[in-house]
Order: structure tokens, then sequence, then C-alpha cells
């Protein structure tokens, strides 16, 4: 059960009539808030050397470790207490060589814990440890704002860098940037790992260093284009890595000393979660083709691609020891699963871990669309169609842009959507431009664009949607988080037209000025990727922040941040609550949440949000 509401609660302030209660609105009638927020959700999946025991995360009130022995019994529970993590900035558990110890990050700390069970023991400051031989780890250590790969002995943990001095044999490299993504050759002699440059910050390359020697080099690098992801060959003559030349992220390979590189796959989708067949033949991957996510194996002699089972959206795929492969699930209809994929029986499940309630309820599946923005560009979509939505009985709709940019919203569960599509809702999931799936060119169509082309695609979902009999297009709202929250204000603010009758901020930036200047070092350098120095661009940075346009907004606002967030700070939130203020007579909601980061990942202040979003859609929507 969730904490007192006054644990979670921090700001709860209004100006203007807040949104009442419905008394003639009833619950949706096959969904629960309380089951989505007890669904547990397994992910970060990795397999041991042996390949018969598996560690894995799983987010429910903590972001915990878990271990599976693939040969009976079920996943059983490592670590207690582990801070609640979204996916998108955790690492990766991993199990020793023996076996015996799982290393993995928690809050800035490398830990290691027995894989019998016991308690675990705190290492060092760093994250992201990678297993190099059974006393060592790679690690990344932050220092000088950079990321710097370095290696920690378990009985002495005093990080040392991984890579030699500039001097240490090779050509001479460029060292004022981040490194990261390592792996380990075979025998451990050297580390594969990526390497970013602070001058290019969309360039991105593969470098490998010796650890006799502390020679390194670069085996791959082309300037405004990313190499990621190396897998070394069981034997150790090729590394295995996605590039984005062709403009999609395919294969490549290479040999440790940078001879013979070539494009393994032609499949112009991007493939990505490589892991090498035991005997070298065949590489797993996940194909990825309009964000559905596919299972797939790619020769790796010919680069010719077998599909193994279609998404929904697969992850993380391992080899077993009996030769199966062992990945992550889900789709619109199933929440997050383990499941084992055998030839020719397919696949079945191993681990399911959510309510019976939230397995067996019923669901609405997508529809893919498109639609045409102001500029011609086509624009990508997921579209839920709730039961009973007819020309006779029209459904409100609410548009839902994700957060990133540079990601997308895919094939997968999301038990939110389904409880507002319950509830009558229609539901429109769009990939702007600058989303993920589609190649290279338009996910860099918003590139020194933030907040004008991309809202005006949100504002062609909306013409879109009125064109649908099905759809009322007089009840019409926006809702995002992050980016998504971003675009769903600018959407209410650079619209002459007042399409959308309220809208919905959850942790989103107002002045993409501020926030840079705000913004922890990550989401800093992901805006330095696709925007340019604030200096080299005023005229772009107030064309992309809304909160210059306050006086243009008509309709009811609700905003929602957490307290703790470091990539977009609340500041953000405050300042548009401040100029909103100023402004007088705007229509908002705003509420903080004093334990949550960037994400909502407490069961109590979800369930708080969402509750105060329902009561919000319903008032002004239904």
């Amino acid at each position: 059960m969730p904490e007192p509401l006054e644990v979670w609660l921090g700001k709860d302030e209004v100006e203007g009539v807040p949104s009442q209660p419905r008394r003639d609105v009833r619950p949706p009638p096959h969904w629960r808030l309380e089951a989505v927020a007890a669904t547990e959700r397994p992910r970060s999946l990795t397999l041991g050397p042996d390949g018969r025991t598996a560690v894995f995360i799983q987010d429910r009130e903590t972001s915990d470790v878990w271990l599976l022995e693939l040969d009976g019994g079920g996943p059983e529970r490592l670590t207690t207490g582990r801070d609640p993590t979204p996916y998108w900035e955790d690492t990766q558990p991993r199990l020793s060589p023996d076996g015996s110890s799982v290393a993995y990050a928690e809050l800035g700390m490398v830990w290691v814990v027995a894989s019998a069970g016991g308690p675990p023991r705190k290492l060092a400051a760093a994250g992201d440890p990678v297993w190099l031989g059974n006393e060592r780890l790679v690690v990344s250590v932050e220092r000088d704002d950079a990321s710097r790969l370095a290696v920690l002995e378990l009985a002495d943990a005093w990080p040392r860098p991984l890579c030699g001095p500039p001097e240490a044999g090779g050509p001479p490299l460029e060292r004022h940037g981040d490194e990261w993504g390592a792996a380990v050759s075979p025998g451990a002699g050297a580390v594969a790992f990526v390497f970013t440059p602070r001058h290019d910050l969309l360039r991105s390359e593969i470098r490998v260093a010796d650890l006799g020697t502390g020679e390194v080099r670069a085996l791959t690098g082309t300037d405004r284009l990313a190499d990621r992801a190396p897998a070394w060959s069981p034997d150790g003559s090729l590394i295995a890595f996605t590039s984005e030349r062709s403009g999609w992220q395919e294969l490549h390979l290479v040999g440790p000393d940078g001879a013979g590189e070539r494009q393994l796959t032609a499949a112009q989708a991007d493939l990505s979660e490589h892991a090498w067949h035991p005997d070298g033949s065949r590489i797993a991957a996940v194909r990825c083709r309009r964000n559905r996510f596919d299972l797939v194996t790619v020769d790796a002699a010919s680069g010719e691609i077998t599909v193994l089972a279609e998404g929904g959206s697969w992850g993380a795929p391992h080899w077993t020891a009996a030769g199966a492969l062992l990945a992550t699930f889900t789709d619109a209809g199933t929440p997050p699963e383990l499941r084992l994929v055998t030839l020719p029986e397919g696949a079945r499940t191993l681990h399911a871990p959510a309510p019976r309630a939230v397995r067996r309820a019923p669901y609405v599946r997508p529809e893919d669309v498109t639609f045409a923005s102001f500029d011609g560009t086509e624009i990508p979509g997921f579209l839920f169609r709730p039961a009973g939505a007819s020309a006779a009985t029209p459904a409100p709709a609410v548009v839902y842009p994700h957060g990133g940019p540079t990601s997308s919203y895919g094939d997968e569960w999301d038990g939110h959507a389904q409880y507002f599509i319950d509830k009558g809702y229609a539901w429109l999931a769009l990939n702007f431009r600058g989303s993920t799936g589609y190649g290279r060119a338009f996910e860099r169509l918003n590139h020194g664009d933030w907040g004008v082309g991309d809202t005006q695609d949100c504002l062609a979902a909306a013409d879109f949607l009125r064109t649908l009999d099905w759809v009322d297009g007089r009840r019409l709202g926006i809702f995002g988080a992050s980016y998504g929250s971003y675009l769903a204000l600018l959407s209410v603010t650079d619209d002459p037209e007042h399409r959308y009758r309220c809208a919905v901020a959850k942790y989103g930036d107002c002045d993409i000025l501020t926030s840079w200047a705000q913004g922890d070092r990550e989401g800093v350098q992901d805006m330095g990727r696709m925007m340019a120095h604030p200096s080299l661009d005023p005229a772009g940075y107030r064309a992309g922040s809304p909160v210059h346009r306050l006086a243009n907004l008509e309709v009811p606002l609700l905003i929602a941040h957490g307290e703790l967030d470091p990539r977009v700070s609340p500041k953000q939130s405050e300042e548009l609550v401040q100029e909103l203020r100023r402004l007088g007579g705007k229509t908002f909601e705003y509420v903080t949440y004093p334990t949550e980061a960037h994400g909502l990942l407490r069961a109590g202040p979800q369930l708080h949000f969402y509750r105060r979003l329902e009561r919000f859609l319903d008032w002004y929507l239904m």
C-alpha cells in the first residue's frame, strides 16, 4: 500500500478554478491504476558465461537485482531496497565468469553481491561495471566533467585508468571526450569501447585498449556519425558493432587491429543488442522496423537475416548453453516478461510477474497510422481506438508525444494508456520528427529546430484526429513527459487555432536556454548534439522556448515535477508557474513530488499523479 499522501506530495497549487471530480463518470470497466502501479517489469537482462544463469533488474517500488537459474526454479531476488531507477539511465547487472558474484551500479557506486546470496559490498564511486576476469572490473568513472574507463581490483577498489597516456604507443588520439560501452575480449587481454569526442558530439568511434601495453587504437570513426556497441567474436578475431553510416543502425565487423572493416547487414532497419553465438557462425540481434522490434539472427559471413520471432518489442537476447535464446518481450497487449526462444518450437514464457488482473485484462491494440505535417513530412504514430467509439458516439482523444527527443513510442506495454482507453479515450502516440526507428534522416530533422517543426507535428496530429468520424475533434488534449511535456506546452502556446482544450506538462522544459544551464551533463550534451551553443543561435533557443509566449495560452494546464530531477530541473516548472502568475488570468494546477527524480517511479507519487490526470482530463474533455 502507498504511504499516506503527505509523504509523497510537495506543492499542490492552483490558479483559477481547478478541475473537479465528475460524479457522473465511472471508473473504467476492466482496468485500475493500482494494478498498473503494482506491475513488476523485468529488464536489463544479462546471461552468465555458462549460459545457464541470468541476472536482471525488476522494477516496481525498487529496481532490485534478480537471479534466474535456467535449469529449474523461479527467479530469486538478490538485492533489496535498490533505489528505483529509470531504465534509460540504469546499467546492467553482470555475473562474474565463474558465476560466483554479480556486479551492479546504484546511485553512483559499484557494488558486488554473491550470487549465492548475502549482503552486497560497496566498492567505489563508479558505474557500469563489466567483469575483467573474476577479480577485476572495468568501470566508468566521472572526472572533470567527463567519463573515463578504469580498472577496479575487488581486493583494492582504487580505480586506475584503463587507457595509458597518449604517448603509450600507437598514433596520437583525441583524448577530450567520453569513454563508455566497455566489452572485454576473450582471454581478457583487451577492452573494446566507445569514444565520443567533445568537439563532435554526433561522432562516436570504436577503440581498443591493450591491457598489456596500454596502447589504445581507434578502429573506426567518421565525423558526425555514430559507431557503437562493440561485441567480440568468441575467438577474438572480429568485433561486431553498429554504425549509422548507411542511414540506419546496421551491423558492421572489424578486426581488433582495425583491418577488414565492412558492413555486414543491409536491412534498412536499426539493429541492436547483438550477441555472438558461441560457435561464431551467427549473431542474435533485435531488428527495429517502424518501432516494432523483431528477434533475428544474422549470418556472420553473409549478413543474411533470419527472423526468429516478430515484435512487439524483443530485447537483450542471449544464447543459452542449450542453444536457445533468452530475451525480454513486451507488446501492446503483453506486460514485460522473460521468454525462451528455441527452434522450431518457438517462444515460451519463463517469468511473467505482472498481476493476473493486468495479464488478463482486455487490451486495445494500436493501428499504425501516418499523417502529413505542415511541410509534407509523413509523421507515424500508434492509434488506439476505444471500444464503442463510432460516428454516433465519437470519443475524446489524447495526443501523447514521447520523451527524448531521440527516442520513440514503440509496440510495447503501456498500462496507463490502456487505463484511459478503457475509460473511453482515444490515444494517439505519435513519433514526431527526431524520433528513432525511421532512419537517420528522419531522426535528424529536429536538429537546430527544437520546439518548432516537431510542435507542428503535434498540431498536425490534432488535424488528423479531426478527420476521423469516431473522434470528437472538439475534445482533444495533449499530454507528455520530459521532451513530450515540452511539446505539449508548445502545442498550446504556439497554436493560433487552439486545437487542444487542455495540456499536461510532466517534468518538462519551458525555457531551453535556462534548461541548458540547469541540466545534468548527459542532458546538456544531448541538447548539444542537436542544437548549437546558445551564444551561436539565440534566436533558435527563443523560438524553442514556450515561456516567452505564455500570453497566448487559453487552455488549462496540469504541471507536475519531481523535486529531485537532475535532467530537467524542477526550476523549469517553477519558471513556468512564475510567468503564468505574472501574466494573470491563466488556469493551471501545479504539483511536485519530493521523493522523485526524472520519472515518477514509486507507486505513491505515480498513483497520485495519474489520479490527478484522470480528474483533469475528465473535467476538461469528457
